[in-house]
């Protein structure tokens, strides 16, 4: 099930279990997990991408091994807030795992996430070399972690 909002995804969430964080790129997708209490997203691997059903196949294995309950994936919006052919593909890419996962899905508004991680990157002083290998999983967990304060912030509401 698809939910466009965090509002519609809080609901379907169990009260405790991890969440996976997505960072569709071109190339590979950057994956972070939270841990059971929601509270911390921690970057965890980056999926070369290949082909649809290979690169949801490695996925489908992290979420079956790590029991996740719910996905969010970055929507790559555009600096005006407008949707543009990464955000449509990325809705497409949801779709179609739709179809091969139970789990809930839903976006995360992804803007500066990529800047963020390498800004930190560099203030750890990491070589170029391994914030090439880091940077989409290091998005992802940014992604996650906004996505986790946010859940937070609606189960006090509640």
């Amino acid at each position: 099930m698809i939910c466009e909002t965090m509002d519609d995804f809080a609901p379907l969430m169990p009260a405790f279990g991890a969440i996976a964080g997505l960072d569709l790129g071109t190339k590979t997708i950057g994956v972070s997990v939270s841990d059971s209490m929601r509270s911390v997203a921690t970057p965890l691997s980056t999926i070369r991408r290949e082909k649809f059903t290979l690169d949801v196949a490695q996925l489908l294995k992290i979420t079956t091994a790590r029991e996740i309950k719910g996905l969010v994936l970055g929507l790559p919006r555009n600096m005006d807030g407008s949707e543009g052919p990464r955000c449509q593909s990325t809705r497409a890419f949801a779709r179609n795992l739709e179809k091969l996962t139970p789990l809930p899905i839903t976006f995360w508004d992804e803007r500066l996430s990529t800047v963020a991680a390498e800004r930190a990157m560099l203030e750890a002083d990491m070589s170029r070399k391994r914030r090439a290998e880091v940077i989409d999983h290091v998005a992802a967990g940014y992604i996650l972690q906004g996505a986790l304060d946010r859940l937070a912030h609606i189960k006090r509401a509640i």
